[in-house]
């Protein structure tokens, strides 16, 4: 998918319907002058409905469509006629879509299932026509209720990739290009940072037809939890991924210290990412002989681990096997 077409953030205005009068009316025919209360009551406006679609995979549909009305329901009419609702208005989201109060940044609800839907503005409810308030004490009701208001207001709608695997680490660690290698995703690639500017999906092939999905997340820098960079924009995604899949150059100086500056900026961000579980990948391992790699070892953090080289093709079938097991456990 090209950059310029995943949207993952769109801000919108949207107004349920009114809804509709209740009628105020007598019945009268040739024979009767005089008749009872006969209003009916008003239909209810429209809701703003959120539904989830799995065919989707970015909000690009919502940015040019900044304003969203529900039409407002029918008024009542006599013979106890009850006016028509108004028509629902269903806007179509990715899973994944969680939708925040634009004012207050207050969560609302996030739409997880296909085809699941969630009312984001209520239609107002129809006014009651006048036959609803006769009485014995009072048989003539000159009166009915007016429809009530709908809702309205800005709404954000955010998108977190949904993927079993999440690659985290600094630009240019070798995230694009590993799942290049072991998926059909063809994401950019080029030797400088900040090459992926928006997620790219992978879905990888296992073992006996078997398969999961990896989601290359744009590298973090130091900060990001502050929102230097773009980094709240990318560490959204990394909330949806059940693993973490580190990645760290083999020539970084200090690996370990490395790992801890990613594992605190996504602990600053969310600490609930910390119960993740969490795998190392060994990047550009065909620089190392077998020896180095055993001196590697004693300085790594204390977690699982693979050495491997998405260009030379080492490494990736175990790196395979520790995911699945990880996803699966």
């Amino acid at each position: 998918m090209a950059e310029a077409n995943f949207i993952d953030y769109v801000k919108i205005f949207c107004k349920s319907g009114k809804g509709g009068a209740g009628s105020m009316h007598f019945y009268r025919d040739k024979i009767t002058a005089k008749g009872g209360p006969d209003g009916g009551d008003g239909g209810r406006g429209g809701h703003i409905i959120i539904k989830g679609n799995r065919h989707k995979f970015t909000l690009l549909h919502l940015r040019y469509q900044k304003h969203t009305k529900a039409p407002s329901g029918e008024n009542g009419a006599a013979n106890n006629r009850h006016g028509a609702e108004g028509k629902d208005i269903i806007i179509e989201v990715p899973l994944g879509t969680v939708a925040r109060d634009a004012e207050t940044g207050d969560f609302i609800f996030e739409v997880t299932e296909h085809d699941e839907e969630v009312i984001l503005m209520q239609g107002g409810r129809g006014g009651l026509g006048n036959t609803n308030f006769k009485s014995s004490t009072n048989q003539s009701p000159r009166y009915a209720q007016p429809g009530e208001e709908g809702e309205e207001g800005w709404v954000i709608l955010e998108l977190k990739v949904l993927a079993d695997v999440g690659l985290v680490g600094f630009p240019n660690a070798g995230k694009s290009t590993l799942l290049s290698v072991i998926s059909a995703a063809k994401p950019k690639i080029a030797n400088y940072e900040f090459t992926t500017l928006a997620p790219n999906l992978g879905m990888i092939q296992y073992r006996e037809n078997q398969s999961f999905v990896m989601a290359d997340i744009p590298g973090i820098i130091e900060g990001a939890a502050e929102g230097k960079g773009l980094g709240l924009r990318f560490l959204r995604h990394i909330e949806r991924n059940s693993v973490l899949l580190f990645m760290i150059p083999v020539d970084t100086n200090d690996i370990k210290k490395e790992y801890n500056i990613l594992l605190n900026e996504l602990k600053k961000y969310n600490p609930e990412l910390l119960d993740k579980e969490r795998i190392l990948a060994l990047t550009k391992s065909d620089m190392l002989d077998d020896e180095l790699i055993e001196e590697m070892k004693e300085e790594l953090p204390d977690m699982p681990y693979v050495f491997i080289s998405s260009i030379a093709q080492k490494g990736l079938t175990e790196l395979k096997d520790v995911l699945w097991k990880a996803i699966n456990s």
